[in-house]
């Protein structure tokens, strides 16, 4: 499954759209204006919010935080040390833990579960401008759930700076 990100994707207080690779509109992020932290809604076409997405806000570092029908998701952060790539600890509240790694602000990185590629995030297969790819590589795998990681991770990476 591959869908289409535009890089816009992270302004608050704007709404894109998420397509898959046929240009269907698959899934409609909502950014909120006017919050004192940030906030995203990933909804479907009928307009149901799918997953929550916002920033924490007393944690002492940046933390963003993924919620399904109001109840806690996932928690992503930074790793402390890493050098030479970026790389992301995403926490499920199973206790399930996911790595994310590789040149986030250029869109370049994969998701991968206990060294299994579960996602790549990508430009390098787009000749469109300010888009970005997000390729699903297992079946069994949670495309919104993915593509809430990519935004968070992105918007954490540009909020701190990172390249």
């Amino acid at each position: 499954m591959r869908f289409l990100v535009r890089d816009r994707i992270l302004g608050i207080g704007e709404d894109y759209w998420i397509e898959d690779d046929r240009g269907n509109q698959v899934f409609l992020v909502d950014g909120k204006a006017m919050r004192l932290r940030d906030t995203f809604e990933l909804k479907d076409t009928q307009g149901r919010v799918l997953i929550d997405i916002h920033q924490k806000m007393l944690a002492l570092r940046d933390t963003m935080v993924i919620e399904r029908d109001g109840q806690p998701l996932a928690r992503i952060r930074r790793k402390r040390l890493s050098l030479l790539r970026n790389h992301y600890r995403v926490s499920l509240v199973d206790g399930t833990e996911l790595d994310v790694s590789g040149k986030i602000l250029d869109r370049e990185f994969a998701v991968e579960y206990d060294g299994e590629l579960l996602a790549v995030i990508s430009r390098r297969w787009l000749s469109v401008r300010d888009t970005y790819g997000v390729d699903v590589v297992r079946d069994d795998a949670d495309p919104a759930l993915l593509i809430a990681v990519a935004v968070c991770v992105i918007h954490l990476a540009e909020k701190g700076g990172e390249g």
